[in-house]
């Protein structure tokens, strides 16, 4: 029983978290200020797509720099 447990949370958790956790904190920061905007009567659709473009760019400049920097530690010296 517990195994099942474990292996649905484990499944939930990379659905949602998937490979970047920083992704999904933004996406919860963002529902979260929509529905403190909604609640005070002012429209609040595009308060989630402006936190998405903001959170992706922000995301592959950090991959890209990591890239980058595995790609110059491992030819380095050859």
């Amino acid at each position: 029983m517990m195994r099942r447990l474990r292996q649905f949370l484990a499944f939930w958790y990379d659905f949602v978290v998937g490979d970047d956790w920083r992704i999904a904190a933004f996406v919860v920061a963002g529902l979260a200020l929509t529905k403190v905007v909604a609640h005070a009567s002012v429209p609040a659709w595009w308060l989630l797509p402006l936190g998405m473009a903001v959170a992706l760019p922000l995301s592959i400049r950090r991959v890209l720099r990591a890239e980058r920097k595995k790609a110059a530690g491992s030819s380095g010296g050859e």
